[in-house]
């Protein structure tokens, strides 16, 4: 029973999820951050499920339906090796697609830039040594939602933030419970995610 709830959880908030939380928060919940009309957010913020989580995600099905990966839970480092490497390079085609097509505002291009490079950091780092890619991604959303509750204050983000901080606990400590790493790791993923996005959008938006 709990196991099967881990398991839940571990891939309701898995690390494609996050972008289209991040945007769905630059959108929606913080208005003013954007000069995006209204009338395209929903078809953008579409956009973006479908490019940073539906394609890269039925990719990796496909590797684990041709046995190109054992599970895909990618248990063992090495098993992460081409997965992350292909959503690396697939992120990096779509943040270039936002650049030169849809850059409607800085942000959005930055935010996709900032997102890309954490993967891209992700990537480099597995080949030495595995880390939680689950906290890596929800703590990159929680550094950016601290930042910008403090560029656009006014009350907004403040329950996401303690949302946010809940649910990596929550979620490490399910990478816990089914063994799929050790606290190290998951302090390693969490520190690298918040680390990177923090100093990016600090840097960007002051």
């Amino acid at each position: 029973m709990y196991r099967k709830l881990a398991l839940i959880l571990s891939v309701l908030f898995q690390p494609l999820v996050v972008p289209t939380m991040v945007f769905a928060v630059i959108l929606y919940a913080v208005p003013n951050a954007t000069n995006v009309p209204d009338e395209i957010k929903g078809s953008l913020l579409l956009m973006v499920l479908v490019t940073t989580l539906l394609i890269p995600m039925l990719s990796v099905f496909g590797l684990r339906y041709m046995d190109t990966i054992p599970s895909i839970h990618m248990a063992n480092r090495k098993d992460r090796f081409l997965p992350f490497g292909m959503v690396s390079v697939f992120y990096i085609v779509v943040t270039y697609f936002f650049y030169a097509r849809l850059n409607y505002d800085e942000l959005i291009v930055f935010s996709m830039i900032t997102m890309t490079g954490t993967i891209l950091l992700l990537t480099i780092v597995t080949f030495f040594w595995k880390v939680s890619a689950h906290l890596t991604g929800l703590s990159g959303l929680l550094a950016i939602l601290m930042v910008m509750s403090w560029k656009f204050p006014g009350g907004t983000l403040l329950y996401p933030v303690i949302g946010t901080v809940l649910l990596c606990g929550l979620v490490g400590s399910c990478r816990l419970y089914l063994d799929a790493h050790k606290p190290v790791e998951l302090a390693a993923g969490f520190g690298l995610g918040f680390i990177t996005c923090f100093a990016s959008f600090y840097f960007f938006l002051f």
